[in-house]
């Protein structure tokens, strides 16, 4: 009896290499569109949890899975609803359960790429939650993290930019990312599905009119002409670049955090963890305590302790209290950090910096100190789709 396809195996192999260590019962989520990656994801992964109930008991079985589906509506086409409907309906004929189909309403902070993105990611975090789901998988490939690096080095992004997505965030993960878009259009072939084509990955919007998001013109048009340029092996390159990039990336952000936590000083330490992020309410004034500028800061630095640290570090450390402290992860550039950056290595007596989502940082009395704007902190996924 002959074996799947190779795309086929290869997609079910990265899957059971995503799930393996999860407990027993654990149930999965495929971020599904309908479109090639994904619905061969959501197929490969029916196949894995349909297999595990099969194994059950035997030596050297893998985990009793469940595996459910997510389609996230964005609304941003006129048959978005159609689409995302037909996508839940492929899902649970593919054996998925449960599916849920989630429309959301896409803001504007950051542009719409990232406020989709911003959007999208929220949707499937709820769906988790809800669900009780251990994992949800996501159907980015090699091409899509090429893709992510082309667009880091455009904006002129740090080491962490080009580093791409992680295989791993969370409850998001990504297994397909060593594999091809070439292998998800061959498993769709070979299963007998039929996917859904955007139409924006050709450069144009649906109506043929406008032009499409810039990850689907990089996709239709700059990456065509790196391949043929510099040859079919550049895509690979990027790719690599993301995984070399990764290391050092993880390394610097961990001295970064490490910084964060010794400069902040005042209450504004307690509760957070060391992406600065606030997991508990801060505490509140003892009796007859005056609430001081730390006490009323989201975040409030010691330019000292972060004058004696090298340049590369603090500005990590910079970007954690602004993202901490409400900063939009979409549009706090270069050029913010740079400002922040100077209230500590160049004082001479200059004013408010302000940032992204209303965030204000000022320097007085030796503290860096970030006021937070309305707006919550917002996910930071260095450009990743």
């Amino acid at each position: 009896m002959a074996g799947p396809a190779p795309a086929v195996a290869a997609i079910r192999s990265a899957v059971t290499a995503a799930t393996v260590g999860l407990p027993d019962g654990s149930l999965v989520l495929v971020a599904c569109s309908g479109g090639p990656d994904s619905l061969a994801l959501a197929a490969c992964t029916a196949f894995v949890a349909q297999r595990s109930v099969r194994m059950a008991g035997r030596p050297h079985a893998g985990p009793l899975l469940r595996a459910g589906a997510v389609v996230v509506d964005h609304g941003l086409q006129a048959e978005s609803a159609e689409v995302a409907a037909t996508a839940g309906i492929k899902c649970r004929r593919l054996g998925l359960d449960p599916v849920a189909v989630v429309r959301v309403e896409v803001g504007t902070a950051g542009g719409p790429e990232a406020a989709a993105r911003e959007a999208r990611y929220a949707a499937l975090e709820r769906a988790a939650e809800q669900s009780g789901a251990a994992m949800v998988l996501l159907g980015h490939t090699l091409d899509d993290q090429a893709e992510t690096v082309l667009m880091g080095l455009a904006r002129g992004s740090g080491a962490r930019s080009l580093a791409g997505m992680r295989s791993r965030r969370g409850l998001i993960v990504r297994p397909m990312l060593g594999l091809r878009r070439t292998d998800t259009l061959a498993a769709c072939e070979a299963l007998g599905l039929d996917p859904w084509h955007d139409p924006t990955n050709s450069g144009l919007t649906p109506e043929g009119g406008g032009r499409a998001p810039r990850r689907s013109r990089v996709r239709a048009e700059v990456v065509p002409v790196i391949a043929d340029v510099l040859g079919p092996g550049a895509v690979l390159s990027l790719a690599r670049t993301a995984d070399l990039l990764r290391a050092d990336a993880d390394a610097l952000d961990s001295l970064a955090n490490s910084l964060f936590i010794a400069a902040t000083v005042g209450k504004g330490a307690e509760g957070r963890d060391s992406r600065g992020v606030r997991r508990e309410p801060p505490p509140p004034a003892r009796p007859g305590q005056p609430q001081d500028s730390a006490d009323a800061a989201a975040i409030v630095l010691d330019v000292e302790i972060l004058g004696r640290a090298l340049p590369a570090i603090r500005r990590r450390a910079l970007r954690i209290a602004a993202l901490a402290s409400g900063a939009q992860a979409g549009s706090l550039t270069h050029t913010h950090i740079d400002a922040v950056d100077a209230l500590v290595t160049r004082w001479h007596g200059q004013g408010i910096v302000a940032l992204s989502g209303r965030v204000q940082v000022r320097r007085a009395y030796g503290r860096l100190e970030f006021h937070p704007g309305q707006e919550g902190p917002e996910r930071a996924e260095n450009g990743e789709r």
